[in-house]
């Protein structure tokens, strides 16, 4: 199954002329396309892209911050006006995601071409700052409001006793989420492949009378063949070992990431936040944000196979970019994670830059 990430807006805070607010892509062979973001103008990346709205079928949004969802009500207008679906699109996201996107809609009086619905996650006591109420006292919650016409009622999603969200499983992804530490709650997700079936042997099963065809794919799904004799060829008789499934990580804003320890390792991409330089880190912290070192330093230790670093404060510039004369570029972050990472880990994202996750042989696990 082809699996591959594209990313549509790559800068923090805001849109710049050379950077898109948060948005990435995350296009499945058969589910369609997962977007993890949406920041302000994501609808306008994606109609820039590859990416066909309508093939949009999950969204996942880290946190309620502007630049992660500012373009949420928009997208979801697009992908009307260019596909009208059939099946829902869910959106997961923290508290309050839900009354955000119900009120957007109704006060511009948008209806769909399709329906959809909003899973929340509930937040932990641990994830809200001292001052959370204090200063500002804002109500999240969605049940004093009706459902939009095109809405479906969602869940609510409690953490485990290990304090993982699970968010979704069917036969082939899984996706569970942990939190993060930043100035409001935030959410890093991690998308499992379930294990593939191995290859099949086709000289054995031609051996045995069992030429190339709809039998082969019966075999790859799981299931027993019947030959003109009778005799009955089993999966495992003709497949080689399973394949382990990839593993992809994608961060939300934070300045605290080490909630990912629990089910993080061994990831084949950690995509990671690394708003400013090294120098600035005590500002990064303050600010909820990360460095390229704290990245780097995580992805060490979970033996991350390659690091993706991206919002990235506007004040570095993208390579490709025209640079003049005291501009920095995003290479000096890059060089900055390389100093724990060797080189050929480290990826600096920019806008539409889109990069594979090959299958895993059996061999790897």
């Amino acid at each position: 199954m082809a699996m591959e990430l594209t990313f549509l807006g790559t800068g923090s805070a805001y849109p710049s002329p050379t950077r898109g607010a948060s948005c990435i892509a995350l296009r499945l062979e058969e589910a369609g396309v997962w977007l993890f973001d949406c920041g302000e103008g994501s609808q306008v990346q994606v109609m820039k892209s590859n990416v066909k709205p309508g093939k949009v079928s999950k969204i996942f949004i880290t946190h309620l911050h502007g630049d992660h969802m500012f373009g949420l009500p928009g997208l979801m207008c697009t992908i009307s006006q260019n596909n009208q679906r059939t099946d829902p699109v869910e959106v997961y996201g923290p508290v309050g995601l839900r009354k955000f996107l119900r009120v957007s809609l109704e006060l511009s009086r948008s209806l769909l071409g399709f329906s959809y619905t909003v899973h929340e996650l509930e937040c932990l006591t641990s994830q809200y700052p001292d001052d959370w109420n204090k200063r500002w006292k804002v109500d999240h919650s969605s049940s004093s409001s009706r459902c939009h016409p095109n809405e479906i009622d969602g869940t609510t999603l409690q953490p485990d006793q290990n304090s993982v969200w699970h968010l979704f499983s069917d036969d082939k992804m899984e996706v569970s989420a942990i939190w993060l530490k930043h100035r409001i709650p935030s959410f890093g997700f991690i998308i499992q492949e379930k294990p593939l079936p191995g290859k099949l042997d086709p000289v054995k099963l031609k051996a045995r009378g069992l030429k190339s065809g709809p039998e082969y794919g019966k075999l790859k799904q799981g299931l027993s063949v019947t030959l003109p004799s009778g005799e009955i060829i089993k999966p495992e008789e003709a497949l080689g070992p399973p394949r382990p499934g990839r593993k992809i990580v994608i961060m939300g804003d934070t300045c605290d990431s080490s909630e990912l320890y629990k089910i993080g390792r061994d990831a084949d991409v950690l995509v990671h936040e690394a708003t400013l330089e090294n120098e600035l880190k005590h500002s990064a912290i303050e600010k909820g944000h990360s460095t390229p070192d704290m990245a780097a330093r995580l992805a060490s230790e979970l033996k991350v196979k390659q690091l993706v670093l991206t919002h990235f404060s506007q004040r570095y510039k993208p390579m490709a970019a025209e640079i003049k004369e005291g501009d920095e570029t995003v290479k000096k972050l890059r060089l900055e994670a390389m100093e724990i990472l060797r080189d050929d880990q480290v990826v600096v994202a920019d806008d539409f830059m889109s990069l594979n996750i090959p299958m895993k042989s059996a061999a790897n696990s």
